[in-house]
């Protein structure tokens, strides 16, 4: 039948402390503690019912020393409880050093068999790993000594009487059973120690050998103490070809510099550098591969010597396309300035030949050459002049797009009062408004501050949204303007109970040349720039511009602007315009 310790281990493994958990070596030292001090302590009491019966009643020195000889039981109970294993260590110190002092004076003083015991002591303490424990448990030791051999030499020495001569014996068992124990531990960490070991070395051998990252040590000058076997991956050679010079032969003769520059800052600073360069690879078609290496200083804990330690990647491939992209980048930007250049051409050819449209349509429909025989004449010239109107509204939209895209709309802040701004911009769109049949609303707050901004720009923008509030509504319906001031900017907000804009198409309004259909079959003209034009002026401005809308219910447009920006303007030459405006006020 086979015996299992299984179940013991997993009782002695419910007694360690938790905060040794995650290591385990510590875990392994405490384990063995733990069972050695309870395999001592429970030993003793299996053998004291034999010590009774072979010496009978026991005199009060020998129960004392008995009692002591189970003291390991609490000390393991102790390190259970705290995972204190250096004080742990310490107890077990005084308490072994104690039972010598005591069951020696006992059992004959310097010739007690319990003197066996004292060099378990420092033995026993040497396991805790700390040198302070081993110094103090050797001191421990030698005052047990010279306070036995003190109470001998003295002649203090109590009468030994038969129950303490049967005690020596048990003091001898005593003394194996702990040695024992002591061997079984020192065995049982001296293993736990070299599995621990075995086992970070595999780890570290697997993550060397199958990694792809280059690994290697160089000393104070630079040379291949180690490298990885990635090197036959990387650069078709084996790890001992890179020993020594081998990996700098490999380097490109230009980047040599900054190779050894990197490695002497490093060594020198202790900072980690990262330095790309290339490497010789004679397969590849130019010869050479582009690597990011990332070196840094570290210490041996076992030597205290310095080294560089250099992990390096191959980074072919990704520079490679890094260099794609930002040829795609510059292609696309150039493309982009093509683009911009030719609408703004495009724009300013067309703005000639439609100004001298609208300019004679209008002097035909005033008849200042003579009254038209037939009312479809001038029926006629009205439809030219509005639709050259709508076709120069257009080119001059695509005009100030092109000239944001391409960065040069120039927009110069300076002071100016909003009410007679916004009251200026509903008098041109007011007709429009009305042959539409809608009914235009006002709330302007008339005490706003001047506003910082460029005026052509607010007007623009305004323009565009009362636009777009008319075009999109249903004779019948309202457009309510509104302008106030709120935590310190100027709020204007265009509202309509239009048609109105779909959730999944509100997200692209302000795209250029986008628009939404709010319905199947679209009744107003246009080319998606009003919005993205707002939305551009309003930014470059320093404000912002919101859009909310449901559809059958309307549209609101909100246009925040900072009253006083100083993005385009310096402080000073701003700011006595508007001290003197405010005195004026005053």
């Amino acid at each position: 039948m086979t015996v299992s310790f299984e179940p013991l281990r997993r009782v002695i493994d419910g007694l360690v402390h938790g905060s040794v958990s995650e290591d385990s070596l510590a875990a392994a030292r405490h384990r063995a503690f733990i069972a050695a001090h309870l395999a001592v302590g429970l030993g003793v009491l299996l053998l004291f019912p034999i010590w009774l019966a072979l010496s009978g009643a026991p005199s009060f020195g020998s129960a004392i020393a008995f009692a002591w000889l189970a003291a390991p039981l609490p000390i393991a109970a102790f390190l259970s409880r705290t995972g204190r294993y250096e004080a742990a260590h310490l107890l077990s110190a005084l308490a072994l050093a104690g039972l010598v002092v005591w069951g020696g004076a006992l059992t004959g003083g310097l010739s007690s068999p319990a003197l066996i015991l004292l060099a378990i002591v420092p033995a026993e303490a040497a396991l805790s790993g700390a040198r302070r424990i081993t110094l103090a448990s050797i001191g421990v030791a030698a005052c047990a000594f010279v306070a036995l051999a003190t109470v001998s030499l003295a002649g203090w020495l109590p009468a030994q009487g038969g129950s303490s001569a049967s005690f020596a014996p048990i003091l001898i068992a005593a003394a194996l059973l702990y040695g024992g124990g002591l061997a079984l531990r020192i065995e049982q960490v001296y293993r736990e120690a070299d599995l621990a070991a075995r086992d970070g070395e595999a780890r570290y051998r697997m993550l060397a050998e199958n990694g792809t990252d280059l690994i290697t040590r160089h000393n104070s000058v630079g040379a291949v103490e180690y490298a990885s076997p990635a090197g036959r991956t990387m650069l078709g050679c084996s790890p001992s070809e890179l020993a020594g010079h081998g990996l700098f032969d490999r380097v490109h003769v230009a980047d040599r510099p900054a190779y050894l520059h990197a490695l002497s800052e490093t060594d020198r600073t202790g900072e980690p550098r990262t330095i790309e360069f290339r490497l010789r690879r004679p397969d590849m078609a130019n010869g050479f591969l582009w690597v990011d290496m990332r070196c840094r200083s570290v210490i041996d804990p076992a030597t205290g010597v310095r080294s560089l330690v250099a992990v390096t990647r191959d980074i072919t491939e990704a520079r490679s396309q890094k260099t794609e992209i930002v040829a795609a980048r510059s292609s696309a930007a150039e493309a982009n300035r093509s683009q911009v250049q030719f609408l703004a051409h495009m724009s300013h050819e067309l703005r000639t030949p439609l100004n001298a449209i609208i300019g004679f349509s209008e002097m035909l429909e005033r008849e200042l050459f003579g009254k038209f025989e037939m009312a479809r004449h001038r029926d006629y010239i009205r439809l030219i002049h509005s639709s050259g109107e709508h076709l120069l509204q257009v080119v001059n939209s695509v005009l100030d797009m092109s000239k944001l895209e391409a960065g040069k709309f120039e927009v110069v802040a300076a002071p100016f009062p909003v009410a007679p701004l916004i009251d200026s911009a509903l008098d041109i769109m007011s007709q429009q408004i009305a042959s539409r049949g809608l009914k235009l609303v006002r709330h302007i707050d008339r005490d706003l501050p001047d506003l910082v901004a460029d005026r052509r720009a607010c007007r623009q923008i305004l323009l565009n949204l009362l636009a777009n509030a008319a075009k999109f509504t249903e004779p019948g319906g309202t457009v309510t303007v509104s302008a106030l001031l709120e935590q310190g900017d100027l709020l204007l907000e265009i509202r309509d109970t239009g048609i109105g804009i779909a959730a999944n198409d509100l997200p692209r309004i302000g795209t250029p040349y986008v628009q939404a259909d709010a319905s199947r079959e679209r009744r107003a003209e246009g080319t998606g720039l009003g919005v993205s034009v707002v939305k551009g002026l309003a930014e470059l401005q320093g404000g912002s511009f919101t859009l909310e809308s449901e559809p059958g219910r309307g549209t609101t447009a909100t246009v925040r602007l900072p009253i006083r920006s100083r993005r385009f303007e310096p402080a000073g030459a701003v700011e006595p315009v508007l001290q003197e405006r405010e005195r004026r006020r005053a």
